[in-house]
């Protein structure tokens, strides 16, 4: 499942470059869409550069009755610096859901989740080259573990710079921990560390004055025989209002080895909100 699902996604990479390039297809299917955008990120960080905090924040919140009764709310961060040497990234992921369980009638908690992570990157004298520093941490309370970090360094590019696409790599080695939910773990995996390979790969597209679709992908590969792990997060957004934007998500998370009980992958559909600061 995990060869078919990166390779899919590879295509589809793959294609839209062409598509963009105009070398494989006389019609871009995009051209539908209004007058491109004015500003790349390029400009949009030129515009803040110095500011302490920019950039966006998502929120969506959804409470349903009746045949079914569940409550839940999602909060996501993207935030920037950009100084004269470092640019750096934070992001914040949290999800909260309670669903109501029909024969007890208690209102239960059926996913808890908040992912956090900061990237630093140190911009060397070639234009777009970076050695970057990157370092998350995730506490899921039915993923089976109390948490697990990563931390890793490396190299970053862009790969592709296109007037409508832009795509960037970062690769290098790093760091994997573990602690294993106290309720359930033996001293034999209570907690893991090993060595791993991080790729990761950011694609913006530009697809109007007011959408653009995004493309992040990250794998850790595992040097130490411990579980390897892919993120895929497809979004398209689209500016309704001022600074506030429409956003779909498409999130696919994979885990080579998971934890005793749980599927290998999960995903995500959402509908969210993004202000823009």
């Amino acid at each position: 499942m995990f060869d078919s699902s990166f390779k899919i996604i590879k295509r589809i990479f793959l294609a839209a470059l062409l598509v963009s390039s105009g070398q494989a297809f006389a019609v871009d299917p995009f051209e539908d869409f209004h007058e491109y955008g004015q500003l790349s990120e390029e400009e949009i960080h030129q515009i803040h550069k110095g500011e302490l905090l920019y950039g966006d924040m998502e929120f969506g919140f959804m409470v349903s009755r009746g045949n079914t009764n569940s409550t839940s709310f999602k909060l996501k961060g993207n935030l920037y610096q950009d100084f004269e040497k470092w640019r750096n990234q934070f992001k914040l992921d949290t999800l909260y859901k309670r669903d109501r369980n029909e024969e007890t009638g208690d209102e239960e908690v059926s996913a808890d989740r908040i992912f956090v992570s900061g990237q630093g990157n140190y911009k060397l004298n070639v234009k777009s080259e970076s050695f970057f520093i990157y370092g998350d941490y995730e506490r899921d309370k039915f993923s089976g573990l109390e948490f697990k970090s990563t931390i890793a360094t490396g190299y970053g590019n862009r790969i592709y710079q296109g007037s409508k696409n832009k795509v960037d790599i970062d690769v290098g080695p790093g760091l994997y921990r573990s602690v294993a939910d106290q309720d359930t773990a033996t001293e034999e995996d209570e907690t893991k560390t090993g060595y791993l390979l991080r790729l990761a790969l950011q694609w913006e597209r530009t697809v109007s004055s007011r959408t653009r679709f995004n493309q992040d992908v990250s794998y850790e590969q595992s040097l130490s025989g411990l579980n390897s792990r892919l993120k895929s997060e497809t979004s398209l957004i689209s500016k309704i209002m001022g600074d506030v934007s429409l956003k779909f998500t498409y999130m696919y998370r994979y885990n080579s080895k998971p934890e005793e009980d749980k599927l290998k992958y999960d995903s995500e559909l959402s509908a969210t909100f993004v202000y823009s600061f």
